[in-house]
């Protein structure tokens, strides 16, 4: 997959199928634009998905903070998708003040070819969001390109928005972020150090620490599973800061049923299924033993 960033100096070579839209976690509405342009594909369109590096709003100062998905994990999650190209616009000055018309004439038909678009009902863009799904049918007929407008998903009769999403998981409410997301939400990298402390008390863990701009869920214990090295685990993981024993930093603390393996170095996928109970300050090492016992018992029964 083509992933084009930082720029507006960009042209495809073929026509192409294209969505459009923030795309910040690829929930099941996003997928459901991609899925169109997909299809649109198979008859030899390059399919595309154009969006921004950053939310606008976050850029404007207006956006609720931290990502549903990072850049890197966004890009490998369109790829997995089987999308050709996607265009992370940087939302600049210039792009800012961009007439929604110009944006049409220059980007879409111009530079990204549009044969098809694919938008949702409520998507707006170009300065002060002027632009709407029948402006681009209005110019799409002149310069060469068809429209196809969505419907939203829905969850139980209720649109899917990332709003609903951030939510859910702000409660810790992980299998609603899961139903909406059409994925379990996720952790991704390297397995570091930590202060072994879970291995004298007889339960090794392996240690990460959550990318900053990642969105994250009510500190706590909650059920996981984990993918590492080609191979999946069940677990139970910590989120927070550890107030019993550290409390300086945030980090992602996991114990593997069933693994041996020394996994320091390794790059690791955590995905949480469950909150189970909030974090908590102890009254010493031994009282958090014997949480962590009881955490793991109750993990077991859940997986068996």
């Amino acid at each position: 997959m083509k992933y084009i960033t930082d720029t507006l100096d960009f042209a495809l070579e073929r026509r192409s199928a294209v969505t459009l839209g923030k795309f910040d976690g690829l929930h099941r509405g996003h997928r459901k634009l991609v899925k169109r342009i997909l299809e649109i594909g198979k008859d030899g369109f390059e399919t595309v998905i154009f969006t921004f590096d950053v939310s606008p709003l976050e850029r404007l100062g207006k956006g609720p903070g931290g990502m549903l998905l990072t850049p890197s994990e966004r890009a490998q999650m369109a790829k997995d998708l089987g999308i050709d190209c996607m265009i992370a616009c940087p939302f600049n000055q210039e792009v800012r003040n961009m007439e929604a018309e110009l944006f049409i004439k220059e980007i879409l038909a111009e530079q990204l070819r549009a044969a098809y678009v694919v938008v949702g009902p409520d998507f707006r863009f170009g300065y002060q969001r002027r632009g709407t799904p029948q402006l681009l049918r209005e110019m799409g007929g002149r310069l060469g390109f068809q429209v196809e407008v969505l419907s939203k998903e829905e969850q139980e009769g209720c649109p899917i928005s990332s709003s609903w999403v951030r939510e859910a998981l702000q409660r810790g409410d992980m299998p609603l972020v899961e139903k909406l997301l059409g994925y379990t939400y996720s952790f991704r990298g390297n397995v570091v150090h930590g202060r072994q402390l879970g291995r004298r008390m007889g339960f090794p863990t392996i240690n990460m620490i959550p990318d900053r701009q990642k969105l994250l869920p009510p500190f706590g214990v909650y059920l996981s599973r984990v993918r590492i090295r080609g191979r999946d685990y069940n677990g139970i993981s910590n989120l927070g800061s550890k107030p019993t024993v550290d409390g300086s930093f945030v980090g992602l603390e996991t114990y593997l049923y069933d693994c041996q393996e020394d996994l320091y170095g390794a790059d690791a996928q955590v995905s949480l299924l469950r909150m189970m109970r909030p974090e908590q300050k102890f009254a010493g090492v031994e009282a958090l033993r014997e949480q962590l016992a009881q955490d793991i018992r109750r993990g077991k029964e859940f997986f068996q």
